[in-house]
């Protein structure tokens, strides 16, 4: 293993539907030759030998350079994808991200690591909320994943109360994110004009 990489298994979540996209999120290019999913394993090859990719069942993708696993049935969703990519980690800790977060920086995410220490979760704190597809996960929390789904949750945080949580505050991720795109997600067609304006240097139109 590369010295540069920590101990940590990394979880992309590729089973986003997509819907005001035309299609499944994962096989939309962001740029020529492409796809968000491929950027996604590329942006986080340098963290970790165990990248997984979680997709729904009927999904047919190739990530050379992950393992492709499925939901965990019954379940569906992305807390379903994150109980199976938890269950199938093979490191203790796993960084969990999802593959339409096109701006993922390395510095950030390793800042994020050296706070895992007597937690089970670390997890960005935005102003609009939490992260939790952009956290990191002792594989401890799969029971209470688990747990949630088995009660009917759907809330990505509804299975932190059970845990250990260290929120990650906007102060100290701001020398991290000094553009503010880290945590820029795509779920509309102008959201990935914007992404791709960004690629190319340019701020899309208003």
């Amino acid at each position: 293993m590369d010295n540069a990489r920590a101990p940590v298994s990394v979880i992309v979540l590729a089973g986003g539907r997509g819907k005001r996209l035309g299609g499944d999120k994962a096989t939309v290019e962001i740029a020529a030759g492409e796809t968000l999913l491929r950027r996604s394993v590329t942006l986080v090859e340098p963290l970790s030998d165990d990248i997984i990719v979680v997709r729904r069942p009927e999904q047919r993708l190739e990530a050379p350079g992950a393992r492709v696993i499925t939901d965990r049935a019954p379940f569906e969703g992305p807390l379903a994808g994150i109980l199976a990519g938890l269950e199938a980690a093979r490191e203790e800790w796993a960084l969990v991200v999802a593959c339409d977060m096109p701006f993922l920086s390395i510095p950030l995410l390793r800042y994020l690591l050296t706070l895992r220490p007597g937690y089970d979760v670390v997890v960005p704190q935005l102003e609009v909320g939490m992260e939790p597809l952009h956290a990191l996960y002792h594989r401890r929390a799969a029971p209470a994943v688990r747990a949630a789904l088995e009660r009917g949750e759907r809330r990505l945080i509804s299975f932190y109360r059970a845990l250990r949580v260290r929120t990650v505050t906007v102060d100290e991720l701001a020398p991290y994110d000094r553009d503010g795109r880290t945590f820029f997600n795509i779920n509309t067609p102008e959201d990935l004009e914007q992404a791709r304006a960004w690629l190319r240097g340019a701020k899309a139109s208003p």
